[in-house]
């Protein structure tokens, strides 16, 4: 049996956190080598696996990272994430990066950091979300010159803890598709007396409700028919395996960034 890949989990003790550290000590492929939080952490010390609701583990919470590791997921805060990308970049840990709701500014630094280290970063980590993504695209290309063109329309529901808004995947489904169609304004809801709908625009609406763990629709509306595509996650289990499987295939990669495209060889 081949030596187990040593994994490190920065934001250990957030949702997704947890069920990444769950679904890796289960793993026989993996072994966990750090479960990071944040210094000012309530939960220093506590074994990782009993904060995640599994067996203990024998692998505390930390805001000391190891000083080597084969990969590190960051699933964590957008603040948070550009620190796992410096402790990343000093001890040369390949990272994925599976924070969302980072700035323009904060995404440059992903790919600052991607000229020393081997970085994957998408929006979304699911594997069903990131196969939608292609369809979504090639629908996109087929549609951009039908008969009276098609109107786009992208909704999406989150659980009510979520910060950001629209959701990242639904603005990387609105970039595919601007690019496959041409499309370059984008509006975010509607209210009042706004006219008639432009063809130029995709329309973007976010709902909160519950603990919903992300739906994505997007309708390609034309006249006498309508396309949707909807993939939704009932539960966090997607977004933790699709970051695990993008892990193991980091390890070895040249120093550069990477997207759920490639790991899944889209």
């Amino acid at each position: 049996m081949s030596t187990p890949l040593e994994l490190v989990i920065h934001g250990a003790s957030g949702r997704n956190g947890k069920r990444l550290i769950a679904l890796g000590s289960s793993d026989a492929e993996l072994k966990l080598v750090g479960a990071i939080v944040r210094s000012s952490s309530l939960h220093l010390n506590v074994d990782a696996g009993t904060q995640a609701g599994v067996e203990p583990i024998g692998l505390p919470l930390s805001s000391q990272w190891p000083e080597r590791a084969d990969a590190a997921i960051d699933f964590s805060s957008p603040e948070g994430c550009a620190a796992a990308i410096e402790a990343c970049v000093q001890r040369k840990i390949p990272l994925v990066v599976a924070s969302t709701g980072l700035t323009p500014a904060q995404v440059l630094e992903v790919e600052e950091g991607a000229r020393h280290i081997p970085i994957c970063y998408a929006p979304n980590m699911s594997v069903a979300v990131n196969l939608t993504m292609k369809l979504v695209e090639y629908a996109a290309k087929a549609l951009r010159d039908v008969s009276g063109g098609a109107d786009v329309e992208i909704i999406e529901r989150h659980h009510r803890f979520k910060e950001d808004s629209p959701s990242g995947t639904a603005l990387k489904f609105g970039q595919l598709i601007g690019q496959a169609m041409g499309i370059t304004q984008h509006v975010h809801g509607r209210h009042g007396l706004c006219g008639k709908r432009p063809h130029n625009e995709i329309g973007y609406h976010a709902v909160r409700v519950g603990d919903d763990a992300g739906q994505h629709t997007i309708v390609f509306g034309m006249m006498g028919e309508t396309i949707e595509l909807r993939v939704a996650a009932s539960n966090r289990d997607c977004y933790a395996t699709g970051a695990i499987a993008a892990a193991k295939w980091l390890v070895g990669k040249p120093n550069g960034l990477y997207s759920m495209f490639d790991v899944l060889g889209l």
